[in-house]
């Protein structure tokens, strides 16, 4: 029996496969709405055989968003263009899943292959904000947040977990990673306040903690929740795993379901280590630690590596970004590769010559 053909259940979502699709911005956007693009991009992912597709990080606001063509989720026009692709998604026999963030002063860039600098507001751009007027190595500092800015903050995140439970998604995930808004201020690096929302650990897990609470308590009580970190600034001084494994602790509390693992994305001259699986020893510490169900990323590209990962207790299930970019069938060619039989869609079935689609 392979465990990355296994299905997974959280709460009363059984996804069944543990070939997550890592969230990955496509840039494509008008307004926030998605688009054609979206709808094969995902949908060809779910075709594919992955267990539960995740979308690219959708602002709850405008200014939340790293570039003015990012998706979006505060709209009533973005809930009527995501109904179709959440469709199609599950119709494959796939889980339909959102991302939902905010950029922090990381926001208002240009796409990535313009170069991806920030914007000048003649350019498109705007203010950005963050928990500090501490800038993003040579990006523009952003304007501290108030207490009421981080109060519609909090009410933003609700807002969208609302509409995308309307758009028909099945779990929802908190970007709390990359050097986005949440994870500015889960970091000593970035967050430099001297009330409640600075200073010690606790201070600083607060707001993240707040935004969670409020996704958690407007999704229903039989569908999931994920969290995604960063578990390590990769920098002297920065958010560590130590911190990461409190943190995850605080959101099981609060009834979030799985962690999604990522690391770094918050110090512009930060140090990685990169190889083949580099960021799985961080997700297996904070499953082993924290007791909560983790998904693991970063440079995850064979089936008998995926395997091995659940095999050995490291992750509950692995997210694939890159290797689906360059394979939407990543997971179909893995089955074959682990003696695994896929059922293809009804469409295919002439290119199945056997059990396993040889």
């Amino acid at each position: 029996m392979s465990l990355l053909f296994s299905p997974v259940t959280l709460r009363a979502v059984t996804i069944p496969n543990r070939v997550f699709v890592s969230p990955m911005c496509e840039y494509s956007c008008a307004d926030g709405v998605p688009n054609d693009w979206h709808l094969v991009h995902l949908g060809s992912r779910a075709v594919g055989g992955c267990g539960l597709v995740l979308t690219e990080a959708a602002s709850v606001s405008p200014e939340g968003r790293i570039t003015p063509w990012d998706a979006g989720i505060w709209s009533d026009a973005q809930v009527a263009a995501w109904k179709p692709i959440v469709k199609f998604i599950r119709d494959q026999g796939a889980v339909p899943g959102i991302q939902i963030a905010h950029a922090g002063r990381k926001a208002s860039c240009d796409k990535p292959w313009n170069g991806g600098k920030p914007l000048a507001r003649d350019a498109g751009g705007w203010k950005t904000l963050g928990p500090s007027e501490i800038a993003f190595g040579d990006y523009p500092a952003p304007r501290a947040m108030t207490p009421a800015d981080l109060e519609a903050c909090v009410a933003a995140f609700r807002h969208s977990a609302g509409l995308a439970l309307q758009a028909g998604f099945e779990v929802a995930e908190v970007h709390a990673a990359h050097g986005y808004l949440l994870h500015e201020f889960l970091s000593p690096l970035s967050n430099r306040r001297a009330d409640e929302f600075g200073g010690s650990l606790a201070n600083r897990m607060r707001f993240p903690l707040a935004v969670a609470r409020a996704v958690r308590e407007a999704w229903p009580g039989d569908k999931p929740v994920l969290v995604r970190i960063s578990a390590s600034d990769w920098k002297e001084g920065g958010w560590d795993l130590e911190s990461s494994i409190a943190f995850a602790r605080e959101l099981k509390a609060i009834g979030v379901d799985l962690i999604d693992v990522s690391s770094g994305g918050n110090a512009a001259d930060q140090k990685i280590v990169l190889g083949p699986g580099y960021q799985v020893p961080f997700a297996a510490a904070i499953r082993r630690e924290a007791g909560i169900p983790v998904a693991a990323v970063g440079l995850i590209t064979e089936p008998v590596q995926a395997e091995h990962i659940l095999a050995t207790g490291q992750a509950d299930a692995v997210c694939l970004a890159r290797a689906l970019l360059r394979d939407p069938y990543w997971p179909r060619h893995a089955a074959k590769a682990l003696g695994v039989a896929m059922a293809w869609p009804n469409q295919y079935k002439r290119c199945d010559t056997g059990p396993l689609g040889r």
